[in-house]
This record gives C-alpha cells, structure tokens and sequence, in this order.
C-alpha cells in the first residue's frame, strides 16, 4: 500500500474552525500540552506582541499527522529565535506519524531561515534530527498525583513540609480563586514583586489577561490575602485533568506568614473540587531553590529535554538568568523601585521567550 507524503503548511489559529480542529486533535494526543493549544499561541502574540507561526503536518487525505506551535521572538538584548513554545515551558513536536517529525523540524528551520532567526528552540516533544542539540540537564519538571482529600494531601506531603503547611493553614490567612478583575490586579502586583525580588524582569499584564481570556474556564487566580492585602497569588490552568500553577509568587510579608505554602495546598483542594488529579508544579532549573521547595512537598524531579538548531553550529542564545554573564544585572534589578521594575520589566521580558 502507498503511503501519501506527510505535507506542512502554517496554519491560521485566528480561524475558528481550524483553531477547533487542532484543539481536539491535541486534546486527543497523549503527550498533548496546554502549551500546544492555539489559543495559547493566540494568548502570547497577542500579550506579548511577538509573532506566532502555528505548523500543522497532514497526510494526504489531510488529516492532522502533527502539530509545532512556534513564536517568533524578536529581542535587543537575548537575540532572535523561534520558539516552541514561546513564554511555555513545553510545546515542542507532537505527532502521531514518524515522518511528520522530521518533516516539522525540517520546516521550522526553513521557516527560521526565511525570518533571519539565527536559530530554533523545541521544549519538549520529539527530536527532529540528529543536527538538533540536546539539554536535558538544565531543566527538571515536577508532577505527582492528587491525594482524595485535604488530610489524606497533608499525609502525602514530606513531614518538615507538612508542619510549615499547618503552621499556615493557622494564620490569619483568607484565599480566594476566580477571575474578577480584581483578583487579576492584584496576582499582578503580587507576581511583579515576587519576580522583581529574584531579580528577574515581569512579564506584560496584558499576557496574563490575554490567557485567562483565551482559556477561559480553564483558567484562574488564586489569591491569599492577610487582612484584606494580597500577599500570594497564582494563575493556574486546567486541563485535562491537570493543574498548572503556572505564574505564582509572594510578597516579602508572605514569608512569615507563610502565604505560598497556604497558597499551594489550597490550590490542590480548589483543583480537586475542579475535578483535577494530578498537579504539575512546573519546570525549575537544576541547583536552585524552587526545585528544592518542590522536592520539599514530595514532588520527584525528572529532566526536561529541550533541542536547539543554529545556524552554522553556534551555541544557543542564553537566556537562563543563572548564566553566570548576567550575574550584575541580576543583583542590580532586585535592587530596583519596584515602580520603574514594572515600567521597564516588560519591555524586556516580552523578547525572553
């Protein structure tokens, strides 16, 4: 029997048939991701105002063979480069057909070439080709199922952990979840210092409206707030099952009352109630506090492999804020007005990726 040649076109994630009909094909996929779906491409062209590049592979009777979602990021300071996917921490290569791997590898090169972008970065997915550089031992992601119930998740939570949980939970602590405006605001003011404190730039507000008015119901904040102040706060997304907190942070009041981890474990009963049973902590560097926080909480690290593809060999662009090269601009941005981080953070941010 012949089989027909696997073809790939860029397809239009504004149109809405289109955009439905690889939305379920994603959905339908095993290893399919949030970051796959078009409207998270759809979320970040329009939050960050970067060009997205959604790629579609199809069998000759034009069924969908694969999918890579890519954005063309443009930055003065990290460089040019597409993405896959961008400000995601997956998104790479999802097929159902061997040749619709290389084939999509093979075109997002092409397409890198045609934009001047000097190279291409897949997060995850399938290895295109062996011209594809490979890391797996910068990034570990965390996921682990949801216990039944609050108590039975206290159980499950490494004892040291535990007893900073239920120090927590006996504070003065009110939590809340939707998305008013309001609690929109106020995960913005909450994430912009968190971040600003780490000495790393803020992402635009407009990219977290525009994903939480793209995922919808699918989406959320959760805020803790002391005394009517917020001083924890997550945007999480729900899918399939899973629970993403994705941007999540606290102010410098929320250490001692320890607000994140009330935050945490009451996103895990908001996520149960949601009909979620299992809780993906997202990606963390190696070597670094957060990955450690998670370990904290039970959570098993297990590498990411991410690829990379530049022109002529060259290593690829750095954007990995422990680069020892950004050493100073580090140091310095955490010792910013909280103000003018905010005014010039997302400038930045919108061309990291």
């Amino acid at each position: 029997m012949l089989h027909r040649p696997i073809g790939v076109r860029v397809a239009d994630p504004g149109d809405a048939a289109e955009r439905a009909r690889i939305a379920a094909w994603v959905e339908d996929h095993a290893e399919g991701t949030p970051f796959h779906l078009p409207a998270w491409s759809v979320a970040v062209a329009r939050g960050c105002r970067q060009r997205s590049h959604y790629l579609v592979a199809e069998r000759g009777n034009g069924a969908i063979a694969g999918v890579l979602p890519l954005t063309e990021m443009h930055s003065p300071l990290f460089g040019r480069a597409l993405v896959s996917t961008g400000f995601g921490v997956g998104g790479g290569i999802l097929a159902d057909a061997p040749g619709a791997i290389g084939a999509l590898g093979e075109a997002a090169w092409t397409l890198a070439g045609r934009l001047c972008c000097p190279g291409v970065e897949l997060r995850g997915g399938a290895r295109p080709g062996a011209d594809w550089h490979v890391d797996d031992t910068t990034y570990f992601g965390f996921v682990r199922d949801l216990a039944a119930d609050d108590e039975a998740e206290l159980l499950a939570i490494p004892r040291k952990q535990r007893a900073e949980v239920r120090r927590a939970l006996g504070n003065e602590l009110d939590v809340r979840a939707g998305c008013h405006p309001d609690d929109v605001r106020a995960h913005y003011a909450v994430y912009a210092e968190s971040v600003r404190n780490l000495g790393t730039p803020v992402f635009p507000p407009s990219l977290f409206s525009q994903v939480l008015g793209e995922f919808g119901a699918a989406a959320d904040v959760l805020t803790v707030r002391h005394r009517g102040v917020a001083i924890a706060s997550v945007l999480s997304l729900y899918w399939k099952g899973v629970v993403y907190p994705y941007w999540g942070g606290g102010t410098a009041a929320a250490r001692a009352l320890r607000a994140n981890d009330a935050m945490y474990f009451a996103l895990m009963g908001h996520a149960r109630a949601r009909g979620c049973a299992r809780f993906d902590f997202g990606r963390s560097k190696a070597g670094t506090g957060a990955g450690a926080f998670k370990k904290n909480w039970g959570f098993e690290p297990e590498p990411l492999t991410y690829f990379a593809r530049t022109a002529d060999g060259a290593p690829p662009r750095s954007v990995n804020p422990l680069d020892p090269k950004y050493r100073m601009q580090v140091e310095a941005w955490k010792k910013l007005p909280l103000w003018l981080a905010n005014r010039i953070g997302p400038w930045i941010s919108r061309g990291l990726g």
